[in-house]
């Protein structure tokens, strides 16, 4: 009994305190959406210009989430976690030195040549950015499938995923209320630099890091000693996740939820204001969203493991079929003056969307094992940040060319139809014990 009871300790810190470490991802990543107005107002920077940065940004950050998805699986999660956060720290800070970087490399305090240097610099920072933000989801995944079992993995999964809401939600709110585009980015990476030693002090890596017994083996997991031969593991990847049919309809279906849900972070700030929305009311917006997605999380995880046995695509298809719906309404509403209900059908949306964003990582764990799960998830990972390209340089274009956002709004719902049908398609796998089961 005491056995147990000092695992359920640990577990619930391993647990609570990721979440605040990887919180203080998005302080370093999110900050850049909000200082895009600022950035736009002062200087005459276009859409375009930052959706190329976010799109190279993103297909970076993806193959970074998929390589230290590999990693994660072979290395200590705690200090995966702070160097990655140091680096996103230092980056953030050399963000608001942008304009000095750029008018010391030109030669010049004023003038075209300087506003291209500074594209070029916070294009190359976002990227250095990107990578490092790719060591933030790996070692977590890692501490969650290591120190929480299968059955209960989608509700405590859905409880931490509301990490990233929650940064997300306090950077904007902070942000929101900011006039220099310079302190976006200083004040975040101030409050994260504390994060990186709360992250050392705090996490341990696995149960058997602090003398407690590890979560038992399932069927077809390989033990340490096996994980330590590299072709054994090579050939345990591709069974489990790189040739598993399943593994690459999630992936594919995940790309979709991101398609949706960055382009409502990324371009939010701009599309409300474009809208007449104050900056501090598109703050607290978009904060919104990201409340309601923490909500729709853990009902997403609560009513999988409750209601349909642990198979989270279940609950994914029915919540991505009416991201499709919300996603119409508010094409149809956007231009009709009813901002307080365009508003509420933001925020359904975003209710919606984080139920899939949650579970599919989960379904995905549990069909790979934990000795594979953040390869699986790195997989995962990488095919849904090509949703750059898409909400990146695509929306960018599409508003700059149209003027507006309608087109996208309609892109964003025929997608989410597109993803519902995928993850329909397995509607009848069982997930449980690592295992793939067809009724």
């Amino acid at each position: 009994m005491h056995t147990e009871k000092r695992f359920r300790y640990w577990q619930w810190r391993v647990i609570i305190c990721s979440m605040i470490g990887y919180a203080m991802f998005y302080f370093v990543r999110k900050n850049f959406s909000f200082a895009i107005p600022l950035l736009n107002e002062e200087y005459g920077i276009s859409n375009a210009s930052f959706g190329i940065i976010m799109t190279l940004g993103g297909l970076v950050y993806g193959l970074s989430k998929f390589v230290n998805g590999i990693l994660a699986d072979r290395t200590n999660a705690r200090w995966h976690l702070a160097i990655g956060l140091s680096f996103c720290v230092l980056t953030s800070v050399l963000f608001g030195f942008a304009d000095k970087i750029s008018a010391l490399f030109v030669g010049s305090e004023s003038g075209g040549a300087v506003i291209r240097g500074m594209v070029i610099v916070m294009g190359i920072l976002y990227i250095v950015n990107q990578i490092f933000q790719g060591c933030g989801f790996a070692p977590c995944n890692h501490l969650m499938v290591s120190w929480v079992p299968p059955k209960e993995l989608a509700t405590k999964m859905s409880i931490w995923n509301t990490s990233h809401s929650g940064g997300a939600f306090i950077v904007a709110v902070i942000c929101g209320y900011i006039t220099r585009w310079q302190l976006c980015f200083w004040i975040p990476a101030a409050i994260a630099f504390v994060g990186i030693f709360f992250i050392v002090i705090t996490l341990r890596d696995t149960p058997k890091s602090v003398g407690l017994p590890e979560l038992p083996k399932v069927e077809g997991e390989l033990d340490e000693e096996q994980q330590k031969e590299p072709k054994v593991f090579r050939q345990f990847l591709m069974k489990k996740v790189f040739l598993n049919p399943v593994i690459w309809i999630l992936a594919i279906t995940d790309l979709v939820v991101y398609i949706v849900r960055f382009a409502i972070l990324d371009w939010g700030p701009s599309m409300l204001s474009d809208m007449g929305l104050s900056k501090e009311m598109t703050g607290w917006t978009v904060a919104l969203f990201e409340v309601a997605g923490c909500l729709g999380m853990l009902c997403a995880g609560y009513i999988s493991d409750k209601f349909f046995m642990s198979r989270s695509q279940r609950v994914c298809a029915i919540e991505l079929g009416l991201v499709a719906v919300c996603l119409f309404v508010l094409h149809l509403i956007q231009d009709a003056g009813m901002p307080v209900l365009f508003l509420i059908i933001l925020a359904i949306s975003g209710f919606l969307i984080y139920g899939p964003q949650a579970l599919l990582g989960v379904t995905a764990a549990n069909i790979a094992t934990k000795k594979a799960a953040s390869s699986a998830v790195g997989l995962i990972g990488f095919m849904s940040y090509l949703s750059t390209i898409i909400t990146g340089v695509g929306f960018g274009f599409l508003a700059d060319k149209f003027g507006g956002w309608s087109w996208i709004f309609i892109t964003m719902g025929g997608l989410a139809v597109v993803g519902t049908v995928l993850i329909l398609s397995i509607w009848g796998i069982k997930e449980g014990n690592g295992n793939i089961e067809t009724k």
